[in-house]
C-alpha cells in the first residue's frame, strides 16, 4: 500500500505542473494589467503607467516571467499581491476557513442524502418511491445553487428564524460548532444541487452492479436481500460513486463565490472573483493552485479508497 501511494503522489506531479502554466498563461491572456488596479484612484501618465509595469517584469519575455514564477513556487514564495501588497498565501489564509468548512460540509449532507436515496430508488426500481426519486432529482437538477440559497434565506433563515441570513463566524473566535451553525445554509444549499445527480448515478451504477452474475448466484444460495444489496452490491457501486463525489468537491470548491456572494460570507471564491477583476495574477494564481492542490489530494486519497475496496487495482 505505501508503495502504491508513493507512486500516486508521483504521478501527482506532472497535473500540478499543468495546472502551474496553464494559470499563469491564462491570466496573462486576460485583458487589462495589474496597475491599473493598483494605481486606482490616482493620476499617472502613460508613460508613468509603462515605467510601473517595467519596474513590475511584465515587458519581459513571457518564458522568463513563467521561469521567475516557478522558481519563487518552488522556493515556497507564492508572490505578493498587486493589489495589497501584501504575501497572496496570507490572504488566502484570512479566507479559507469558511470556504473549505462550507464545501466540507455540503459533501457530507451530499453524500448522506444522494447514496442512501439512490440505492433505496434502485433496490426498488420502477416503484412510486422510484418514480418520485427520479422526477425529483430531474426537478432540484434544474435548481441554480443561487436560487436554493435565496429559497433557504427567505423561509428558513427569515421566516422560520433558525439560522442567521448572512455573514459567518470563525472558529477561533467564536468556537466550532457557532462556525457550523453560521455554515449550515450555505452547505445545505450548495450540497442539494449536488445531490441529484450523486443520487441518480448511485441508482443506476447499483442497478448495473445488481444484474452481475455474482449477485444472481448470491441469489441463488439464498443469502438476505439485505446482505446482497449493502455488503456485496454497495461495496462495489462506492468505486465509482467516490469519483462524482471527488467531481462535486471540486464543483463546490470552484462554485463556492455564488454562494458566499448569497450569504455575505467573504471566503476563497469572492477572493478570486476580485483578485481577477482587479487583474492581480500572484493572487488569482496563488488561488487556483491552493484549489488544485486540495482536489489532487482528495483524488489521492480516493485512489488508495479504491485500493482498499479492490486491492486488483494497479495503475501503470
Amino acid at each position: 500500500m505505501v508503495k502504491y501511494a508513493i507512486k500516486r503522489i508521483l504521478l501527482l506531479i506532472p497535473t500540478l505542473a499543468v495546472v502551474l502554466t496553464l494559470v499563469f498563461c491564462l491570466m496573462r491572456l486576460v485583458p487589462g494589467s495589474p496597475v491599473y488596479a493598483m494605481i486606482e484612484g490616482e493620476e499617472y501618465t502613460p508613460e508613468e503607467i509603462y515605467q510601473l509595469e517595467e519596474e513590475l517584469g511584465f515587458h519581459d519575455p513571457i518564458w522568463e516571467q513563467y521561469l521567475r514564477y516557478v522558481g519563487g513556487i518552488l522556493k515556497g514564495d507564492w508572490g505578493e499581491s498587486y493589489v495589497s501588497h501584501k504575501p497572496v498565501m496570507q490572504a488566502i489564509l484570512n479566507v479559507w476557513e469558511p470556504t473549505i468548512l462550507i464545501t466540507i460540509m455540503a459533501t457530507i449532507i451530499t453524500v448522506v442524502i444522494a447514496i442512501p436515496v439512490g440505492v433505496l430508488s434502485a433496490t426498488h426500481r420502477n416503484s412510486l418511491l422510484d418514480y418520485f426519486v427520479t422526477s425529483t432529482s430531474m426537478a432540484s437538477m434544474t435548481i441554480p445553487t443561487f436560487c436554493w440559497g435565496l429559497l433557504l434565506c427567505y423561509f428558513v433563515a427569515y421566516k422560520m428564524d433558525l439560522f442567521p441570513i448572512l455573514g459567518y463566524e470563525y472558529i477561533e473566535k467564536n468556537g466550532f460548532w457557532n462556525a457550523v451553525y453560521f455554515a449550515a445554509l450555505p452547505s445545505i444549499s450548495l450540497g442539494l444541487h449536488h445531490v441529484a445527480s450523486l443520487a441518480r448515478l448511485t441508482r443506476s451504477t447499483m442497478l448495473d452492479v445488481l444484474n452481475q452474475d455474482y449477485i444472481r448466484t448470491a441469489k441463488a444460495k439464498g443469502l438476505p436481500r439485505r446482505k446482497i444489496f449493502y455488503k456485496h452490491a454497495l461495496k462495489n457501486t462506492l468505486s465509482i460513486v467516490a469519483t462524482s463525489i471527488a467531481y462535486s468537491i471540486a464543483s463546490m470548491l470552484g462554485g463556492s463565490a455564488v454562494t458566499e456572494r448569497v450569504f455575505g460570507i467573504r471566503g476563497m471564491g469572492t477572493l478570486a472573483v476580485s483578485s481577477l477583476t482587479q487583474r492581480d495574477y500572484n493572487q488569482e494564481q496563488a488561488i487556483v493552485l491552493f484549489t488544485a492542490l486540495i482536489c489532487l489530494g482528495v483524488n489521492l486519497l480516493l485512489d488508495i479508497f479504491y485500493k482498499i475496496l479492490d486491492p486488483r487495482i494497479e495503475y501503470e
